[in-house]
């Protein structure tokens, strides 16, 4: 579980986070949800570690990661599993090699073990025979699969996904939220999921904050994103056209 506490983020003097208070639970997907300049790539950029924070807590279970040096931050880091937008693959490295590289970089593993345990993982996202692709030669959707592969490989407790669907047509967005969803709980880990997409809210949401302008503007589930009197959230859910999606929920 993360919770987060009283967390404010300025850049400058452009304030762009104030008093977001959240907490993400084990073995669920959780979702942070809002426009584009919102404010959420901001908060998860803050949840890894990747922004200091002007104000405020955030904890990995009772472990308060704002108060941690580099040595401790460190650590903590090789718990968690990072899917970014786009990908993010070294363009000069194999799919393996890609998904070896969290292996090389933290652990003592013999090689045949950390090749074992990529091999694994690439067979857990239903890539079995891609090892010697570069990322070049590959789809979009399989650029997605091996980042996820990338980031469970250390066996992470935590699993943050940036905009997972972004480039993908509907059907593999479809394939990489059910693998999302399935990964979560398989491995029982704490997922935050950044994005702008309802499908996938509806999809595999299972705890959402909405983000509006820096602030959280609502917490609840997909069942009852659909009944709220925020005005802020309707807007934004009724802009993204899925109707149709929602009215099972009403």
């Amino acid at each position: 579980m993360i919770r987060v506490e009283g967390l404010y983020k300025s850049f400058e003097e452009k304030s762009v986070l104030f008093d977001i208070n959240a907490t993400f639970r084990a073995g669920q997907v959780n979702m942070i949800i809002g426009k584009s300049g919102s404010g959420k790539t901001v908060l998860l950029k803050s949840l890894i570690g990747l922004h200091t924070v002007d104000q405020g807590h955030i904890y990995y279970g009772d472990r308060d990661i704002t108060a941690m040096g580099n040595r401790q931050l460190r650590k903590v880091r090789e718990e968690i599993g990072v899917v970014f937008q786009g990908g993010a693959l070294f363009d000069s490295l194999t799919v393996l090699e890609n998904v070896l590289f969290p292996l090389n970089l933290y652990t003592g593993f013999s090689e045949a073990e950390k090749i074992e345990r990529a091999r694994a993982c690439l067979q857990r996202v239903d890539l079995p025979d891609a090892d010697h692709f570069y990322p070049a030669e590959i789809s979009g959707g399989m650029k997605k699969r091996v980042a996820i592969a990338r980031a469970i490989v250390m066996d992470p407790k935590y699993l943050f996904c940036d905009e997972p669907n972004s480039g993908l047509d509907p059907l593999t967005s479809i394939l990489i939220d059910n693998l999302i969803k399935e990964i979560t709980h398989e491995y029982k880990m704490t997922t935050i999921v950044n994005t702008h997409d309802m499908n996938s809210v509806f999809e595999i949401g299972e705890e959402i904050i909405f983000i509006h302008e820096g602030r959280k503007e609502w917490g609840g589930t997909k069942e009852n994103v659909a009944h709220t009197d925020n005005a802020y959230l309707n807007e934004f859910i009724f802009s993204s056209a899925l109707y149709k999606k929602i009215k099972k929920y009403l």
